[in-house]
Protein backbone atom coordinates (compact mmCIF):
# COMPACT_ATOMS: atom_id res chain seq x y z
CA UNK A 1 0.00 0.00 0.00
CA UNK A 2 2.85 2.56 0.81
CA UNK A 3 4.22 1.33 -2.62
CA UNK A 4 1.42 2.36 -4.38
CA UNK A 5 1.18 5.79 -2.57
CA UNK A 6 4.37 6.68 -3.78
CA UNK A 7 4.06 5.22 -7.22
CA UNK A 8 0.72 7.82 -7.48
CA UNK A 9 3.25 10.84 -6.20
CA UNK A 10 6.73 10.20 -7.85
CA UNK A 11 6.28 7.98 -10.64
CA UNK A 12 5.70 9.24 -14.03
CA UNK A 13 3.21 6.72 -15.72
CA UNK A 14 0.77 6.40 -11.96
CA UNK A 15 0.95 10.33 -12.53
CA UNK A 16 -0.25 9.88 -15.81
CA UNK A 17 -2.99 7.31 -15.34
CA UNK A 18 -4.07 9.91 -12.97
CA UNK A 19 -4.51 12.34 -15.44
CA UNK A 20 -6.04 10.79 -17.71
CA UNK A 21 -8.61 8.94 -15.44
CA UNK A 22 -12.08 9.78 -15.19
CA UNK A 23 -13.12 12.76 -12.37
CA UNK A 24 -14.87 9.82 -9.84
CA UNK A 25 -11.16 7.89 -9.84
CA UNK A 26 -9.29 11.04 -9.17
CA UNK A 27 -11.07 11.57 -6.38
CA UNK A 28 -10.61 8.40 -5.41
CA UNK A 29 -7.21 8.78 -6.23
CA UNK A 30 -7.04 11.81 -4.14
CA UNK A 31 -9.01 10.03 -1.22
CA UNK A 32 -7.13 7.04 -0.50
CA UNK A 33 -3.69 9.73 -0.48
CA UNK A 34 -5.12 11.56 2.22
CA UNK A 35 -6.06 8.69 4.39
CA UNK A 36 -3.07 6.50 4.23
CA UNK A 37 -1.10 10.03 4.95
CA UNK A 38 -3.19 10.68 7.97
CA UNK A 39 -3.43 7.05 9.23
CA UNK A 40 0.81 6.89 8.49
CA UNK A 41 1.72 9.78 10.36
CA UNK A 42 -1.14 9.05 13.42
CA UNK A 43 0.33 5.50 13.84
CA UNK A 44 3.91 6.31 13.53
CA UNK A 45 3.43 9.23 16.30
CA UNK A 46 1.15 6.69 18.11
CA UNK A 47 3.94 4.20 18.28
CA UNK A 48 6.37 6.61 19.63
CA UNK A 49 3.88 7.71 22.68
CA UNK A 50 2.20 4.98 23.45
CA UNK A 51 4.47 2.10 23.13
CA UNK A 52 7.91 1.31 25.01
CA UNK A 53 9.59 0.95 21.45
CA UNK A 54 12.65 2.63 20.22
CA UNK A 55 11.81 6.33 18.20
CA UNK A 56 15.02 4.89 15.90
CA UNK A 57 16.62 1.58 15.15
CA UNK A 58 20.05 2.25 17.57
CA UNK A 59 17.82 4.33 20.44
CA UNK A 60 17.23 2.25 23.46
CA UNK A 61 13.51 1.41 24.57
CA UNK A 62 11.47 4.05 26.58
CA UNK A 63 8.68 3.91 29.03
CA UNK A 64 6.14 6.12 28.04
CA UNK A 65 5.74 9.08 28.63
CA UNK A 66 1.97 9.32 30.29
CA UNK A 67 2.35 12.95 32.27
CA UNK A 68 -0.19 15.58 31.93
CA UNK A 69 1.06 17.41 28.70
CA UNK A 70 1.44 13.91 27.17
CA UNK A 71 -2.24 13.22 27.48
CA UNK A 72 -3.22 17.07 26.10
CA UNK A 73 -1.29 16.08 23.30
CA UNK A 74 -2.72 12.99 22.43
CA UNK A 75 -5.96 14.54 23.45
CA UNK A 76 -5.74 17.73 20.92
CA UNK A 77 -4.01 14.76 18.17
CA UNK A 78 -6.48 12.53 18.24
CA UNK A 79 -9.39 15.31 18.17
CA UNK A 80 -7.61 16.74 15.08
CA UNK A 81 -7.30 12.98 13.66
CA UNK A 82 -10.96 12.67 13.86
CA UNK A 83 -11.31 16.16 12.33
CA UNK A 84 -9.70 14.94 9.39
CA UNK A 85 -11.69 11.13 8.71
CA UNK A 86 -14.88 13.08 8.77
CA UNK A 87 -13.65 15.00 6.32
CA UNK A 88 -12.95 11.89 3.77
CA UNK A 89 -16.11 10.47 1.97
CA UNK A 90 -15.51 6.65 2.97
CA UNK A 91 -17.22 6.39 -0.27
CA UNK A 92 -14.69 8.12 -2.53
CA UNK A 93 -11.55 5.70 -1.37
CA UNK A 94 -10.66 2.09 -2.84
CA UNK A 95 -12.34 -0.66 -1.65
CA UNK A 96 -9.47 -1.81 0.76
CA UNK A 97 -9.20 1.22 1.77
CA UNK A 98 -12.99 1.79 3.06
CA UNK A 99 -12.28 -1.51 5.19
CA UNK A 100 -9.30 0.27 6.19
CA UNK A 101 -11.04 3.22 7.41
CA UNK A 102 -13.80 1.55 9.15
CA UNK A 103 -11.30 -0.10 11.30
CA UNK A 104 -9.16 2.49 11.41
CA UNK A 105 -11.94 5.24 12.37
CA UNK A 106 -12.84 2.44 15.34
CA UNK A 107 -9.17 2.85 16.37
CA UNK A 108 -9.33 6.98 16.57
CA UNK A 109 -12.78 6.86 18.12
CA UNK A 110 -11.93 4.46 21.52
CA UNK A 111 -8.80 6.18 21.99
CA UNK A 112 -10.44 9.80 22.07
CA UNK A 113 -13.34 8.46 23.99
CA UNK A 114 -10.43 7.12 26.61
CA UNK A 115 -8.72 10.53 26.62
CA UNK A 116 -12.06 12.24 26.75
CA UNK A 117 -12.85 10.36 30.23
CA UNK A 118 -9.55 10.07 31.37
CA UNK A 119 -8.92 6.95 31.72
CA UNK A 120 -5.32 7.17 31.96
CA UNK A 121 -6.24 8.34 35.32
CA UNK A 122 -6.60 4.65 36.57
CA UNK A 123 -4.33 2.67 34.91
CA UNK A 124 -5.29 -0.82 36.68
CA UNK A 125 -7.95 -3.45 36.93
CA UNK A 126 -8.61 -6.03 38.75
CA UNK A 127 -5.28 -7.84 37.28
CA UNK A 128 -3.27 -6.07 35.15
CA UNK A 129 -1.53 -2.83 35.95
CA UNK A 130 1.19 -0.61 35.31
CA UNK A 131 3.70 -1.46 37.48
CA UNK A 132 3.11 -5.69 36.68
CA UNK A 133 3.51 -4.55 32.67
CA UNK A 134 6.96 -3.25 33.92
CA UNK A 135 7.78 -5.61 36.11
CA UNK A 136 6.58 -8.34 33.00
CA UNK A 137 10.27 -7.45 30.95
CA UNK A 138 12.29 -8.71 34.25
CA UNK A 139 10.90 -12.12 33.30
CA UNK A 140 12.51 -11.91 29.66
CA UNK A 141 15.85 -13.38 28.21
CA UNK A 142 18.31 -10.88 26.00
CA UNK A 143 20.72 -12.41 23.89
CA UNK A 144 23.20 -9.42 23.92
CA UNK A 145 24.35 -6.70 25.42
CA UNK A 146 22.85 -3.98 24.01
CA UNK A 147 19.49 -6.07 25.09
CA UNK A 148 20.86 -5.67 28.62
CA UNK A 149 21.70 -2.35 28.22
CA UNK A 150 18.76 -1.71 27.19
CA UNK A 151 16.86 -3.47 29.96
CA UNK A 152 19.02 -1.23 32.13
CA UNK A 153 18.14 1.82 30.75
CA UNK A 154 14.16 1.16 31.18
CA UNK A 155 15.00 0.14 35.16
CA UNK A 156 16.84 3.89 35.28
CA UNK A 157 13.37 5.00 34.18
CA UNK A 158 11.10 3.52 36.48
CA UNK A 159 11.06 6.64 38.57
CA UNK A 160 9.94 9.02 36.18
CA UNK A 161 7.42 6.85 34.88
CA UNK A 162 5.92 5.70 38.06
CA UNK A 163 5.72 9.25 39.16
CA UNK A 164 4.12 10.19 36.30
CA UNK A 165 1.52 7.15 37.18
CA UNK A 166 0.63 8.18 40.76
CA UNK A 167 0.04 12.07 39.74
CA UNK A 168 -2.58 10.64 37.27
CA UNK A 169 -3.96 8.25 40.26
CA UNK A 170 -3.89 11.07 42.65
CA UNK A 171 -6.01 13.25 40.28
CA UNK A 172 -8.76 10.41 39.73
CA UNK A 173 -8.75 9.68 43.18
CA UNK A 174 -9.64 13.44 44.27
CA UNK A 175 -12.40 12.93 41.50
CA UNK A 176 -13.89 9.73 42.74
CA UNK A 177 -12.05 8.00 39.77
CA UNK A 178 -11.08 4.91 40.52
CA UNK A 179 -11.14 1.24 40.85
CA UNK A 180 -13.90 0.06 43.68
CA UNK A 181 -11.55 -0.73 46.43
CA UNK A 182 -12.72 -4.14 46.93
CA UNK A 183 -11.41 -5.09 43.71
CA UNK A 184 -7.74 -3.75 45.25
CA UNK A 185 -7.33 -6.00 47.79
CA UNK A 186 -4.13 -7.59 47.60
CA UNK A 187 -2.74 -5.17 44.59
CA UNK A 188 0.60 -3.98 46.52
CA UNK A 189 1.85 -7.81 46.80
CA UNK A 190 3.85 -7.87 43.94
CA UNK A 191 5.15 -3.91 44.51
CA UNK A 192 6.06 -4.85 47.85
CA UNK A 193 7.83 -8.07 46.64
CA UNK A 194 10.17 -5.89 44.75
CA UNK A 195 10.03 -2.89 47.39
CA UNK A 196 10.85 -5.30 50.07
CA UNK A 197 13.23 -7.66 48.78
CA UNK A 198 16.65 -8.10 51.01
CA UNK A 199 19.60 -7.25 48.63
CA UNK A 200 19.52 -6.72 44.80
CA UNK A 201 19.97 -9.85 44.15
CA UNK A 202 16.48 -11.09 45.87
CA UNK A 203 14.31 -8.71 43.50
CA UNK A 204 12.27 -10.14 40.35
CA UNK A 205 14.26 -7.23 38.33
CA UNK A 206 17.39 -9.25 38.65
CA UNK A 207 16.45 -12.51 37.30
CA UNK A 208 17.60 -12.05 33.61
CA UNK A 209 21.32 -11.48 35.32
CA UNK A 210 21.72 -14.99 36.98
CA UNK A 211 22.38 -16.52 33.38
CA UNK A 212 23.64 -15.02 30.28
CA UNK A 213 24.23 -16.44 26.73
CA UNK A 214 27.08 -18.05 26.22
CA UNK A 215 28.45 -15.45 23.47
CA UNK A 216 28.11 -12.30 26.40
CA UNK A 217 32.45 -12.50 27.59
CA UNK A 218 32.48 -12.90 31.45
CA UNK A 219 33.72 -9.50 31.66
CA UNK A 220 30.71 -8.08 30.30
CA UNK A 221 28.32 -10.24 32.11
CA UNK A 222 30.09 -9.24 35.66
CA UNK A 223 29.69 -5.13 34.25
CA UNK A 224 26.49 -6.32 33.74
CA UNK A 225 25.74 -7.23 36.98
CA UNK A 226 27.03 -4.21 38.43
CA UNK A 227 25.27 -2.16 36.30
CA UNK A 228 21.88 -4.19 36.95
CA UNK A 229 22.26 -4.02 40.73
CA UNK A 230 23.55 -0.43 40.57
CA UNK A 231 19.59 0.14 38.74
CA UNK A 232 17.55 -1.96 41.21
CA UNK A 233 19.17 -0.31 44.84
CA UNK A 234 19.17 3.27 42.87
CA UNK A 235 16.08 3.29 40.66
CA UNK A 236 14.01 0.26 40.91
CA UNK A 237 13.21 -0.16 44.96
CA UNK A 238 13.12 3.73 45.19
CA UNK A 239 9.79 3.67 42.54
CA UNK A 240 8.55 1.14 44.20
CA UNK A 241 9.06 1.73 48.02
CA UNK A 242 7.38 4.92 47.11
CA UNK A 243 4.40 3.34 45.12
CA UNK A 244 3.94 0.92 47.89
CA UNK A 245 3.47 3.43 50.49
CA UNK A 246 0.91 5.62 47.90
CA UNK A 247 -1.02 2.27 47.51
CA UNK A 248 -1.40 1.83 51.27
CA UNK A 249 -1.45 4.96 52.88
CA UNK A 250 -3.40 6.83 49.95
CA UNK A 251 -4.77 4.95 47.13
CA UNK A 252 -6.37 1.54 48.59
CA UNK A 253 -8.23 3.10 51.64
CA UNK A 254 -9.58 6.10 49.80
CA UNK A 255 -10.49 4.30 47.11
CA UNK A 256 -14.43 4.36 46.22
CA UNK A 257 -16.80 1.90 47.84
CA UNK A 258 -19.19 1.64 45.25
CA UNK A 259 -18.93 -0.77 42.35
CA UNK A 260 -21.09 0.37 39.38
CA UNK A 261 -19.12 2.41 36.43
CA UNK A 262 -22.82 4.32 36.71
CA UNK A 263 -20.81 6.23 39.87
CA UNK A 264 -18.39 7.11 38.07
CA UNK A 265 -17.86 11.02 37.62
CA UNK A 266 -20.31 11.16 34.10
CA UNK A 267 -20.96 7.65 34.65
CA UNK A 268 -23.98 6.93 31.98
CA UNK A 269 -21.66 8.33 29.20
CA UNK A 270 -18.64 6.93 30.49
CA UNK A 271 -20.19 3.23 30.38
CA UNK A 272 -21.75 3.71 27.06
CA UNK A 273 -18.91 4.42 25.41
CA UNK A 274 -16.97 1.60 26.96
CA UNK A 275 -20.13 -0.66 25.71
CA UNK A 276 -19.41 0.42 21.92
CA UNK A 277 -15.65 0.31 22.09
CA UNK A 278 -15.93 -3.50 23.50
CA UNK A 279 -18.69 -4.17 20.81
CA UNK A 280 -18.02 -1.96 18.02
CA UNK A 281 -21.93 -1.71 17.94
CA UNK A 282 -24.44 0.58 19.05
CA UNK A 283 -26.07 -1.27 21.89
CA UNK A 284 -27.93 0.25 25.06
CA UNK A 285 -27.54 -1.73 28.81
CA UNK A 286 -30.95 -2.80 28.70
CA UNK A 287 -30.04 -4.56 25.29
CA UNK A 288 -27.17 -6.12 26.21
CA UNK A 289 -28.56 -7.20 29.48
CA UNK A 290 -31.47 -9.04 27.80
CA UNK A 291 -29.56 -10.79 25.35
CA UNK A 292 -27.20 -12.60 28.30
CA UNK A 293 -30.52 -13.72 29.72
CA UNK A 294 -31.61 -15.63 26.67
CA UNK A 295 -28.37 -16.99 25.59
CA UNK A 296 -28.35 -18.45 28.91
CA UNK A 297 -31.27 -19.87 29.26
CA UNK A 298 -30.50 -21.44 26.07
CA UNK A 299 -27.32 -22.69 27.29
CA UNK A 300 -28.77 -24.15 30.11
CA UNK A 301 -31.19 -26.52 27.86
CA UNK A 302 -27.71 -28.18 26.49
CA UNK A 303 -25.92 -28.36 29.55
CA UNK A 304 -29.32 -30.51 31.17
CA UNK A 305 -28.83 -32.80 28.34
CA UNK A 306 -25.27 -33.63 28.94
CA UNK A 307 -25.94 -33.93 32.71
CA UNK A 308 -28.79 -36.49 31.79
CA UNK A 309 -26.29 -38.56 29.29
CA UNK A 310 -23.95 -39.24 32.39
CA UNK A 311 -26.83 -40.53 34.33
CA UNK A 312 -26.69 -37.69 37.28
CA UNK A 313 -29.16 -38.18 39.67
CA UNK A 314 -30.46 -34.00 40.70
CA UNK A 315 -30.84 -31.34 38.92
CA UNK A 316 -28.43 -28.85 37.51
CA UNK A 317 -27.36 -27.02 40.80
CA UNK A 318 -26.53 -30.49 42.44
CA UNK A 319 -24.31 -31.53 39.06
CA UNK A 320 -23.17 -28.10 39.74
CA UNK A 321 -21.78 -28.88 43.08
CA UNK A 322 -20.47 -32.34 41.98
CA UNK A 323 -18.29 -30.97 39.61
CA UNK A 324 -17.06 -28.56 41.94
CA UNK A 325 -16.01 -30.58 44.82
CA UNK A 326 -15.02 -34.28 43.68
CA UNK A 327 -11.73 -34.47 44.01
CA UNK A 328 -11.45 -36.92 40.68
CA UNK A 329 -11.63 -33.66 38.42
CA UNK A 330 -8.89 -31.67 39.85
CA UNK A 331 -4.94 -31.68 39.35
CA UNK A 332 -3.05 -32.25 42.38
CA UNK A 333 0.21 -30.97 41.47
CA UNK A 334 1.17 -28.23 38.83
CA UNK A 335 2.56 -30.04 36.48
CA UNK A 336 -0.31 -32.45 35.93
CA UNK A 337 -2.39 -29.20 34.82
CA UNK A 338 0.21 -27.65 32.70
CA UNK A 339 0.79 -31.51 31.35
CA UNK A 340 -3.11 -31.59 30.17
CA UNK A 341 -2.53 -27.97 29.22
CA UNK A 342 0.49 -28.91 26.57
CA UNK A 343 -1.67 -32.60 25.62
CA UNK A 344 -4.79 -30.64 24.75
CA UNK A 345 -2.38 -28.21 22.87
CA UNK A 346 -0.68 -31.30 20.45
CA UNK A 347 -3.91 -33.21 20.31
CA UNK A 348 -5.12 -30.02 17.93
CA UNK A 349 -1.32 -29.95 16.42
CA UNK A 350 -2.76 -32.97 14.48
CA UNK A 351 -6.53 -31.81 13.54
CA UNK A 352 -4.83 -27.92 12.73
CA UNK A 353 -4.75 -28.50 9.13
CA UNK A 354 -8.27 -30.31 8.30
CA UNK A 355 -9.56 -26.59 9.67
CA UNK A 356 -7.15 -23.49 8.66
CA UNK A 357 -5.07 -23.52 5.31
CA UNK A 358 -2.74 -20.90 6.79
CA UNK A 359 -1.21 -21.35 9.80
CA UNK A 360 1.17 -18.95 11.79
CA UNK A 361 4.81 -18.92 11.94
CA UNK A 362 5.13 -18.84 15.67
CA UNK A 363 4.65 -20.73 18.04
CA UNK A 364 3.86 -20.69 21.56
CA UNK A 365 5.04 -21.74 25.03
CA UNK A 366 3.25 -23.30 27.99
CA UNK A 367 3.97 -21.70 31.37
CA UNK A 368 2.49 -21.33 34.80
CA UNK A 369 1.07 -17.49 35.69
CA UNK A 370 3.77 -16.06 37.48
CA UNK A 371 3.18 -16.69 41.50
CA UNK A 372 2.58 -13.00 42.38
CA UNK A 373 -0.29 -12.44 40.22
CA UNK A 374 -1.73 -15.27 40.26
CA UNK A 375 -3.67 -15.07 43.37
CA UNK A 376 -6.45 -12.73 41.64
CA UNK A 377 -5.23 -13.57 37.97
CA UNK A 378 -8.13 -15.56 35.63
CA UNK A 379 -7.29 -19.30 34.78
CA UNK A 380 -5.02 -19.03 31.73
CA UNK A 381 -4.33 -16.00 29.12
CA UNK A 382 -2.91 -16.14 25.86
CA UNK A 383 -1.36 -14.70 22.83
CA UNK A 384 1.84 -14.02 20.73
CA UNK A 385 4.15 -17.32 21.74
CA UNK A 386 2.84 -17.72 25.19
CA UNK A 387 -0.05 -19.73 27.03
CA UNK A 388 -0.48 -19.01 30.42
CA UNK A 389 -1.57 -21.47 32.98
CA UNK A 390 -2.91 -20.56 36.51
CA UNK A 391 -1.44 -23.37 38.77
CA UNK A 392 -2.61 -21.66 42.17
CA UNK A 393 -5.52 -23.30 43.71
CA UNK A 394 -5.54 -26.16 42.30
CA UNK A 395 -9.04 -26.96 43.87
CA UNK A 396 -10.58 -24.28 41.41
CA UNK A 397 -8.70 -25.69 38.09
CA UNK A 398 -10.98 -28.38 37.06
CA UNK A 399 -9.97 -30.81 33.98
CA UNK A 400 -13.05 -30.29 32.44
CA UNK A 401 -12.31 -27.04 31.61
CA UNK A 402 -8.97 -27.60 30.11
CA UNK A 403 -9.80 -28.25 26.52
CA UNK A 404 -12.02 -25.09 26.20
CA UNK A 405 -9.64 -23.15 27.82
CA UNK A 406 -6.59 -24.13 25.44
CA UNK A 407 -8.36 -23.67 22.63
CA UNK A 408 -9.09 -20.39 23.50
CA UNK A 409 -5.84 -19.25 25.18
CA UNK A 410 -3.56 -21.35 22.70
CA UNK A 411 -4.71 -22.56 19.24
CA UNK A 412 -6.65 -21.90 17.48
CA UNK A 413 -7.62 -19.16 19.61
CA UNK A 414 -5.36 -16.21 20.78
CA UNK A 415 -2.19 -18.15 19.40
CA UNK A 416 -3.45 -18.21 16.14
CA UNK A 417 -5.11 -14.97 15.69
CA UNK A 418 -2.91 -12.53 17.09
CA UNK A 419 0.36 -14.25 14.73
CA UNK A 420 -1.53 -14.11 11.89
CA UNK A 421 -2.32 -10.07 12.09
CA UNK A 422 1.14 -9.85 12.84
CA UNK A 423 2.84 -11.73 10.19
CA UNK A 424 0.15 -10.33 7.43
CA UNK A 425 2.07 -7.90 5.82
CA UNK A 426 -0.70 -6.73 3.37
CA UNK A 427 -2.46 -5.16 6.06
CA UNK A 428 -1.22 -1.76 7.11
CA UNK A 429 0.88 -1.46 10.66
CA UNK A 430 -2.14 -0.07 12.47
CA UNK A 431 -4.23 -3.50 11.67
CA UNK A 432 -1.35 -5.69 12.39
CA UNK A 433 -0.15 -4.44 15.54
CA UNK A 434 -3.89 -3.63 17.49
CA UNK A 435 -6.05 -5.96 19.13
CA UNK A 436 -9.56 -5.14 19.07
CA UNK A 437 -11.55 -7.16 21.76
CA UNK A 438 -15.01 -7.99 20.41
CA UNK A 439 -12.82 -9.56 17.79
CA UNK A 440 -10.07 -11.15 19.41
CA UNK A 441 -11.94 -12.60 22.40
CA UNK A 442 -15.02 -13.47 19.59
CA UNK A 443 -12.40 -15.39 17.76
CA UNK A 444 -11.25 -17.40 20.88
CA UNK A 445 -14.60 -17.78 22.08
CA UNK A 446 -15.40 -19.19 18.56
CA UNK A 447 -12.51 -21.68 18.74
CA UNK A 448 -14.18 -23.41 21.72
CA UNK A 449 -16.98 -23.88 19.97
CA UNK A 450 -15.46 -25.27 17.37
CA UNK A 451 -13.54 -27.89 19.54
CA UNK A 452 -16.83 -29.69 19.39
CA UNK A 453 -16.68 -29.56 15.47
CA UNK A 454 -12.83 -31.14 15.79
CA UNK A 455 -13.85 -33.52 18.27
CA UNK A 456 -11.65 -32.21 21.27
CA UNK A 457 -13.96 -32.60 23.65
CA UNK A 458 -13.08 -36.68 24.12
CA UNK A 459 -15.74 -37.03 27.01
CA UNK A 460 -19.43 -35.49 28.26
CA UNK A 461 -17.44 -34.17 30.98
CA UNK A 462 -15.09 -31.89 28.42
CA UNK A 463 -17.89 -30.77 26.82
CA UNK A 464 -19.86 -29.73 29.91
CA UNK A 465 -16.90 -27.72 30.81
CA UNK A 466 -17.47 -25.94 26.98
CA UNK A 467 -20.76 -25.27 28.17
CA UNK A 468 -19.74 -24.18 31.03
CA UNK A 469 -17.47 -21.63 29.81
CA UNK A 470 -20.19 -20.66 27.21
CA UNK A 471 -22.74 -20.36 30.22
CA UNK A 472 -19.80 -18.05 31.73
CA UNK A 473 -19.57 -15.61 28.79
CA UNK A 474 -23.06 -15.34 28.13
CA UNK A 475 -23.52 -14.60 31.85
CA UNK A 476 -21.32 -11.49 31.48
CA UNK A 477 -23.89 -9.79 29.41
CA UNK A 478 -26.03 -10.12 32.71
CA UNK A 479 -23.71 -9.69 35.17
CA UNK A 480 -21.49 -6.79 33.75
CA UNK A 481 -24.41 -4.43 32.94
CA UNK A 482 -26.32 -5.58 36.18
CA UNK A 483 -23.63 -4.20 38.10
CA UNK A 484 -22.61 -0.88 36.10
CA UNK A 485 -26.02 0.08 34.95
CA UNK A 486 -28.52 -1.67 37.12
CA UNK A 487 -27.36 -2.01 40.66
CA UNK A 488 -26.32 -5.30 41.19
CA UNK A 489 -24.06 -5.99 44.08
CA UNK A 490 -20.83 -7.89 44.48
CA UNK A 491 -22.70 -11.12 45.46
CA UNK A 492 -25.38 -10.55 43.53
CA UNK A 493 -23.18 -11.01 40.60
CA UNK A 494 -21.20 -13.63 42.33
CA UNK A 495 -24.17 -15.90 43.12
CA UNK A 496 -25.55 -14.99 39.13
CA UNK A 497 -22.54 -17.14 38.34
CA UNK A 498 -22.39 -19.44 41.20
CA UNK A 499 -26.06 -20.70 39.67
CA UNK A 500 -25.34 -20.74 35.77
CA UNK A 501 -22.14 -21.70 35.68
CA UNK A 502 -19.52 -25.05 36.93
CA UNK A 503 -16.86 -21.99 37.66
CA UNK A 504 -15.32 -22.92 40.85
CA UNK A 505 -16.31 -20.01 43.81
CA UNK A 506 -12.68 -19.09 43.39
CA UNK A 507 -12.39 -18.07 40.20
CA UNK A 508 -15.94 -16.91 39.95
CA UNK A 509 -14.62 -14.44 42.69
CA UNK A 510 -12.03 -12.91 40.55
CA UNK A 511 -14.07 -13.18 37.81
CA UNK A 512 -16.70 -10.87 39.36
CA UNK A 513 -13.78 -8.68 40.41
CA UNK A 514 -12.28 -8.35 36.98
CA UNK A 515 -15.69 -7.46 35.83
CA UNK A 516 -16.58 -4.56 38.81
CA UNK A 517 -12.76 -3.07 37.59
CA UNK A 518 -12.80 -3.46 33.98
CA UNK A 519 -16.51 -2.21 33.08
CA UNK A 520 -17.53 -3.45 29.54
CA UNK A 521 -14.32 -5.34 28.58
CA UNK A 522 -16.28 -8.65 29.63
CA UNK A 523 -19.22 -8.21 26.93
CA UNK A 524 -17.03 -8.39 23.61
CA UNK A 525 -16.05 -12.40 24.60
CA UNK A 526 -19.73 -13.49 23.55
CA UNK A 527 -20.98 -10.66 21.74
CA UNK A 528 -17.67 -11.39 19.54
CA UNK A 529 -18.50 -15.30 19.35
CA UNK A 530 -21.82 -14.46 18.11
CA UNK A 531 -20.32 -12.29 14.95
CA UNK A 532 -18.75 -15.54 14.34
CA UNK A 533 -21.33 -17.93 14.20
CA UNK A 534 -23.52 -15.74 12.38
CA UNK A 535 -20.78 -15.13 9.91
CA UNK A 536 -20.69 -18.99 9.34
CA UNK A 537 -24.17 -19.76 8.66
CA UNK A 538 -24.64 -17.00 6.33
CA UNK A 539 -21.65 -18.12 4.41
CA UNK A 540 -23.13 -22.20 5.02
CA UNK A 541 -26.42 -21.47 3.85
CA UNK A 542 -25.52 -19.57 0.95
CA UNK A 543 -22.48 -21.93 -0.24
CA UNK A 544 -23.90 -24.90 0.37
CA UNK A 545 -21.79 -27.43 -1.22
CA UNK A 546 -19.16 -24.91 -2.07
CA UNK A 547 -18.68 -23.77 1.27
CA UNK A 548 -15.34 -24.70 2.78
CA UNK A 549 -14.34 -24.15 6.46
CA UNK A 550 -10.86 -23.77 6.06
CA UNK A 551 -11.41 -21.42 3.12
CA UNK A 552 -13.72 -19.61 5.96
CA UNK A 553 -11.35 -19.74 8.59
CA UNK A 554 -8.69 -18.05 6.56
CA UNK A 555 -10.94 -15.40 5.40
CA UNK A 556 -11.70 -14.49 8.92
CA UNK A 557 -8.25 -14.40 10.60
CA UNK A 558 -6.28 -12.45 7.46
CA UNK A 559 -8.12 -9.65 8.63
CA UNK A 560 -6.40 -8.78 11.55
CA UNK A 561 -8.60 -7.06 14.52
CA UNK A 562 -11.92 -5.75 13.25
CA UNK A 563 -15.06 -4.05 14.19
CA UNK A 564 -18.00 -6.55 13.76
CA UNK A 565 -19.41 -5.14 10.62
CA UNK A 566 -16.06 -6.22 9.03
CA UNK A 567 -17.19 -9.25 9.91
CA UNK A 568 -20.20 -9.42 8.38
CA UNK A 569 -18.44 -8.09 5.00
CA UNK A 570 -15.92 -9.97 4.56
CA UNK A 571 -18.48 -12.87 5.13
CA UNK A 572 -20.06 -11.07 2.09
CA UNK A 573 -16.82 -10.92 0.35
CA UNK A 574 -16.25 -14.73 0.56
CA UNK A 575 -19.59 -15.54 -0.73
CA UNK A 576 -19.77 -13.25 -3.76
CA UNK A 577 -16.39 -14.89 -4.65
CA UNK A 578 -18.19 -18.20 -4.28
CA UNK A 579 -16.39 -19.50 -1.16
CA UNK A 580 -13.00 -18.75 -2.72
CA UNK A 581 -10.43 -17.99 0.44
CA UNK A 582 -7.69 -15.89 0.78
CA UNK A 583 -4.97 -18.34 -0.40
CA UNK A 584 -4.40 -19.82 -3.55
CA UNK A 585 -4.91 -23.27 -2.90
CA UNK A 586 -8.28 -22.50 -1.31
CA UNK A 587 -11.21 -23.64 -3.78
Amino acid sequence: MKALILSLALGSTAVGAVAAAPPRAAAATSADARFEALYTAEYTWRQRQMAQGEDTPNAPPQLPDVGPAAQAERLARWTDVSRQLAAIAPANLSPANRVNYAVYAQQIDALLAEQRYRDYEKPLTADTSFWGDVAEGARGHFASVKEYRDYIAVMRQIPRYFAQQTGNMRAGLARGFTPARVTLTGRDTGVAQVAEAKTPQDSPFYEPFKTFPSIISAADQAALRAEGMAAITQAVVPAYTALLAFLRTDYIPHARQTLAAYDLPDGKAYYQSKIHEYTTEDLTPDQVHALGLAEVAKIRSRMDGVMRSVKFQGDLQAFFNHLRTDPIFYPKTPNELLYRAAWIAKTFDGKASQWFGHLPRSRFAIKPVPADIAPFYTGGRGGPGIYLVNTYALPSRPFYSQVALTLHESAPGHAFQMPLAAENKTLPAFRRDTYLSVYGEGWALYCETLGEDMGMYETPYDLFGMLSYQAWRAARLVVDTGIHAKGWSRKQAQDYLHDNTALSDHEIETEVDRYIAWPGQALSYYMGQMAFQAARKKAQDALGAKFNIRAFHDAMLEMGSVPVPMIQARTDALIAAGGKGPYPDEE
